[in-house]
């Protein structure tokens, strides 16, 4: 009816994203997490609900969860990743959903880089030794493989693959890919098969998207054909690689090291992983910047403001083709 306002529901506090979609007119923002009862508030707007912000945490959006909202029109997810919402399922069933692309394209590059160098060249580890005293009582740091000479393959050669490769060529490292099929305006190598690419390769580093379709895709084959003098760089999805393969591969010296932004079961990291010396390890802060943070989120906000003022959504996954 005219007038009348769209509901928008978010299950975990994201302020910004919080402070841009109270203050669009046309919408009305439901906190779930600050109700007494999250259930019976879910259960008393599930009838009107239009919109979905997923961001303030990555919770499952399956069809079950959106056949609760008869009313759903669009997901909005804070994150390029979107393997928690079910986009086949949504598509089939009218619902767009939205992502966060470009943006952190930039951030995330930066962090695979930092995350190659420091694994290459143990610099957090050459830090605690000299935080330690090490230095003056045991004399220089040990000496540390190179990126020199070493070839790097990337596994995933879209936005923020690209922005990893212009990085490597600055630096005068050599890069070839791995994707299903060859990208059309990509000059670099192209492996169809990953295991072939690893053979060739000295450095592998994971930006392809997660869930099913990628699951464990860096597995053990891939692992002992990267071989003893290989580096794993992982920046995608956790899901990406078969954890226990690689932890085994870093105990075995299959592989020589790896550097891992992302893990299996977020935030929990296995502790044989912790325990480890020739690992660098982050808390997934791949895009995790003030700058960047506050473009996602105003990203979620807009393409939610953007549907309901009927300019179409800004940023829709491929699976969920736009309502006309």
């Amino acid at each position: 009816m005219p007038g009348e306002k769209a509901d928008v529901v978010m299950f975990g506090p994201k302020p910004i994203i919080e402070e841009e979609l109270s203050k669009a007119s046309g919408l009305h923002l439901h906190r779930v997490w600050a109700a007494p009862d999250h259930e019976a508030l879910v259960a008393s707007i599930a009838p009107a609900v239009r919109a979905i912000a997923a961001a303030g945490g990555h919770g499952r959006i399956d069809g079950a969860m959106m056949s609760q909202f008869p009313k759903l029109e669009i997901v909005a997810s804070f994150g390029v990743g979107y393997d928690h919402i079910d986009a086949k399922w949504a598509g089939e069933h009218g619902i767009i959903v939205t992502n966060t692309p470009d943006v952190l394209n930039e951030e995330v590059a930066d962090t695979a880089l930092g995350l190659l160098l420091c694994t290459v060249r143990h610099l957090p580890q050459a830090e605690k030794y000299l935080r330690a005293g090490k230095w003056p009582a045991h004399g220089d740091y040990q000496l540390t493989p190179s990126l020199r000479d070493r070839t790097v393959g990337i596994i995933g050669m879209g936005r923020i693959g690209k922005a990893i490769a212009r990085r490597l060529d600055a630096m005068k490292v050599p890069v070839v890919y791995h994707t299903r099929r060859p990208v059309a305006d990509v000059a670099y190598r192209h492996y169809p098969n990953v295991v072939d690419m690893a053979r060739d390769v000295d450095v592998i580093i994971v930006i392809t998207p997660g869930g099913a379709g990628t699951k464990n895709l860096v597995n053990a084959d891939v692992l002992k054909a990267l071989g003893p003098e290989g580096i794993l760089i992982n920046v995608a999805r956790g899901s990406v690689v078969d954890e226990a393969a690689l932890i085994k591969a870093l105990k075995d010296k299959t592989i020589l090291s790896a550097g891992l932004d992302v893990f299996a079961n977020e935030p929990k990291v296995p502790q044989e992983l912790i325990d480890m010396d020739n690992v660098v390890l982050l808390p997934h802060v791949g895009s995790a910047s003030h700058a960047t943070r506050r473009a996602m989120d105003e990203l979620v906000a807009n393409n939610i403001i953007s549907w309901f003022s009927g300019k179409g959504p800004i940023t829709p996954v491929p699976e969920t083709p736009v309502k006309k």
